[in-house]
């Protein structure tokens, strides 16, 4: 075996364990366990009993998680029963409506929570009929999950504070929109009076100012703090590549995550004296996160336990105290983000707030000087052809004119391979027996004909992070969920949903998820084909069947990944097999490729027949 051929399959070998290994280590759902977790979820829905709604103050000041339902009333379960608990749950109290270009829901007066939020834009499924995504529930419903303002005491001194329990009184008839705040206010009926302002603008960011007027005739010193809380855990993708869970930029801390089983073993994690940054809990498209005013120190906190049966999760930061003369009156900004993750908006955000780095939200990985640069290429081609399909087609286009000069010096060197094969043979028959001698007499031949027998390899290696990148896209940017192509590629984001052992859909039964193998994955197996039978047959046998069997792995490997990473695979590939083919033209090099499939044979035209 020559040292090309050597090195070339060297190439593929790492290719399919760097592949392999991603699909192990990161692309495959831990799908056990997320089974195991969803039947422990469905059981503990059976039993559970919730018991009291108060929350309890924790030991700085935030209250903890209150629990979903009155006592007594088992949690709901089923699509079906879910939703008419959260109808219920809306209906148990006074509410002021939220409704934006990019939600609507509503606040209600009993705690002033912000409990109840639905993405417009979005839904469910691909079918457009589907219900819109739900990100916020109330207490009561089978998955509360909301974002809470308000104020703690100093030095456990005995005040009445506003909390979940308490009825606020609204100036303003709302609703809530863009154009027009609300305005909620609270007297203790001690000499304290809350007020509280909630702005919100088109897109999903909320601005809480919180009032006080202290009218005790003392100084009176309070904590505000913010939150994120959620009960029960939402159902997770289970990918490597993806955190889900409890996430914060917390000043000098840096980012900080922590997923939601690790929480509960845990218990709690604190971030002291913090300075700039956010903190929430993000899913794979969603988030809600709490923002402090940067310019106050804070102290930080994930937090995990039970209600009742039910596990819940928190988020949140007590900012240093505000101290309020008697008389005198004390107020502080905090915003919500809770919405989806878009790029451009989250950016936007960051940039004109100035909260340090509020794009981390979305989950960009390792390769993110690649992943993001690679989203706004996609992103720009989309906005002029209107297609994220035909995007990838054009991006894979650039990407394959960026490294022309690196992918046009390998082919050279892989032609003049080619055209020295005679006299390698040569080498390798006079030193048949000598394998020392021979290695050092090719590679005299190759310094005298300036040829790198590795180069051979950086085509396919060169391709692995951008392999890597794209596939980041298409999994995490809510940009590219349910973005269709065309015919029955209805989303790029997940598998190509034809398959072969059905005939693509003719014959009227499901396959297992194992024989999902689509025609774009059959395409991508069939360039790949193409393109190593652009060079002649091996002579060793072992590696002719090694390059026969390489596309028929892959083309099964690949079926399982987003369908726009196999378009993208196989438009590259089909690139790089005309790419090929006009160096080794222009080389004086024979393309074999017919007679690599056995056509000119079949015909009887002979083998030396140059295409």
């Amino acid at each position: 075996m020559d040292e090309n051929n050597r090195n070339f399959i060297l190439a593929i070998v790492l290719s399919i364990v760097v592949l392999v290994g991603w699909q192990y280590f990161y692309g495959v759902p831990k799908m056990q366990e997320e089974q195991a977790r969803k039947e422990r979820e469905a059981q503990l829905q059976k039993q559970e009993q919730t018991v009291g709604q108060t929350p309890a103050p924790s030991a700085t000041g935030v209250p903890q998680p209150a629990t979903p339902g009155p006592v007594g009333v088992p949690t709901p379960s089923g699509p079906a029963a879910a939703a008419a608990a959260r109808d219920g749950a809306l209906k148990s109290s006074v509410r002021i409506p939220i409704e934006t270009r990019s939600l609507r829901g509503s606040v209600a007066l009993t705690g002033a929570r912000i409990d109840d939020l639905v993405l417009k834009k979005y839904r469910e499924t691909v079918d457009p009929e589907s219900r819109n995504v739900v990100l916020f529930s109330p207490s009561g419903s089978a998955s509360p999950y909301y974002a809470e303002h308000g104020w703690a005491a100093v030095g456990g001194a005995k005040l009445k504070l506003p909390n979940a329990s308490t009825v606020w009184t609204t100036e303003s008839p709302g609703p809530l929109t863009p154009e027009t705040p609300l305005r909620l206010t609270w007297d203790n009926g001690e000499g304290l009076t809350f007020r509280r302002t909630i702005s919100v603008d088109d897109d999903y960011l909320f601005t809480v100012r919180q009032e006080v007027v202290n009218n005790t005739g003392a100084p009176v010193s309070l904590y505000p703090y913010a939150l994120i809380s959620r009960h029960g855990t939402p159902q997770v993708q289970g990918f490597f590549i993806l955190h889900e869970g409890l996430i914060g930029v917390l000043g000098q801390e840096g980012e900080q995550k922590s997923d939601y089983d690790d929480i509960l073993e845990d218990k709690v994690v604190t971030f002291e004296n913090i300075k700039g940054g956010w903190i929430g809990i993000t899913d794979k498209y969603w988030a809600a996160a709490v923002i402090p005013d940067q310019t106050r120190s804070f102290q930080a906190r994930f937090s995990g336990g039970q209600t009742g049966v039910r596990p819940t999760y928190q988020s949140d930061y007590l900012l240093e105290p505000i101290s309020i003369p008697a008389g005198g009156a004390g107020a502080i900004d905090g915003r919500l983000f809770a919405g989806a993750k878009e790029v451009t908006v989250i950016d936007g955000y960051a940039e004109r707030f100035n909260i340090a780095n509020l794009d981390l939200l979305i989950d960009w990985g390792w390769f993110y000087f690649l992943t993001k640069p690679l989203f706004f290429a996609l992103d720009y081609f989309f906005k002029l052809v209107g297609n994220f399909g035909l995007s990838i087609l054009i991006v894979t286009v650039v990407i394959k004119l960026v490294l022309f000069p690196l992918a046009n010096k390998s082919y050279v060197s892989m032609s003049k391979m080619k055209k020295l094969q005679p006299e390698m043979q040569k080498i390798k028959e006079r030193f048949e027996n000598d394998r020392t001698r021979q290695q050092q007499a090719l590679m005299d031949l190759y310094k005298k004909e300036k040829v790198n027998p590795a180069s051979g390899c950086l085509p396919i290696l060169v391709q692995i992070p951008v392999f890597f990148a794209l596939y980041k896209v298409l999994f995490i940017t809510i940009e590219m969920r349910h973005a269709p192509f065309y015919g029955w590629i209805k989303d790029l984001s997940a598998p190509d949903p034809t398959s072969l052992f059905n005939l693509f859909g003719l014959l009227p039964y499901e396959v297992p998820l194992f024989l999902l193998v689509g025609v774009w994955p059959i395409i991508m197996g069939v360039t790949m084909f193409v393109q190593m039978k652009l060079n002649p047959a091996p002579p060793d046998p072992i590696q002719a069947k090694i390059f026969t069997w390489m596309p028929l792995f892959f083309t099964f490997l690949l079926a399982s990944f987003p369908a726009g990473l196999v378009i993208y695979w196989a438009w590259n590939n089909l690139l790089s097999i005309i790419q090929q083919w006009v160096i080794m033209h222009r080389m004086g090099v024979e393309v074999a490729l017919w007679d690599n499939l056995g056509i000119n044979k079949k015909k009887g035209v002979g083998a030396s027949r140059k295409t």
